[in-house]
């Protein structure tokens, strides 16, 4: 395993292991697979993602969660997991948490329908436990393709993990806010905030919200 996938995994307490190939339906892609997704359209992508078995949590979901809003929009709002309001209706980001993130966005001057909004994973983790690394490995071919169609001006990475994930890093995400990141391999910015469902927990952090709000706001508006 290479040496920075086995720094994440253990900054994550997540024991390190190496995947095996199973046999069958569930088998792990392969690099075929993987070069296939980014080839598709946004519908067949819609319809591997909802198909897929490619790790354990497909036993759990009542459905997968794709992701929502303007396909050509220019912020892109990437969280972590399904909850269980996502779990059942199918859509990032509803219930106490997307209210918050829905008036987040208000308050820079944007609805939810002039965004695009996604999760590192598209499956919801049992109990909403931490995503593990090999669920997010086995997901990143499908977000990485969302990414490339949408091409947002700037991807408002949203929680911790969410951050760490789309980063490569494992920089705790208070040493990760107030920057412009760009994301591996390409040119687009990334900002990162707190989660709405932390900031719900922790509303003393909710103007350090709003000043990564700012930023990103900055960087679309430099980018034009």
């Amino acid at each position: 395993m290479e040496g920075r996938k086995r720094q994440y995994l253990e900054a994550m307490g997540i024991p390190v292991w190496t995947q095996r190939r199973r046999a069958g339906p569930e088998a792990a892609e392969s690099p075929g697979e993987r070069d296939s997704v980014a080839q598709m359209d946004w519908s067949a992508l819609a319809t591997a993602v909802a198909a897929c078995t490619a790790c354990e949590l497909h036993r759990t979901r009542t459905q997968t969660v794709f992701g929502t809003g303007d396909v050509q929009a220019q912020w892109m709002v990437i969280g972590e997991a399904p909850g269980a309001d996502e779990d059942r209706q199918g859509e990032p980001f509803v219930g106490r948490a997307g209210r918050l993130l829905n008036a987040m966005l208000h308050a820079i001057g944007l609805q939810r329908e002039q965004v695009y909004i996604a999760n590192i994973l598209k499956c919801r983790p049992p109990n909403n436990r931490d995503p593990r690394f090999e669920e997010v490995e086995c997901c990143e071919p499908f977000l990485q393709r969302q990414i490339q169609l949408v091409e947002p001006r700037v991807i408002l990475a949203v929680g911790r993990i969410a951050a760490q994930s789309l980063l490569k890093t494992v920089t705790p995400i208070g040493q990760l806010r107030g920057q412009r990141h760009r994301l591996p391999g390409c040119q687009i910015p990334v900002v990162v905030t707190y989660h709405p469902a932390y900031l719900l927990r922790s509303p003393q952090q909710k103007r350090r919200a709003w000043e990564d709000l700012c930023l990103a706001r900055s960087v679309v508006e430099d980018s034009g």
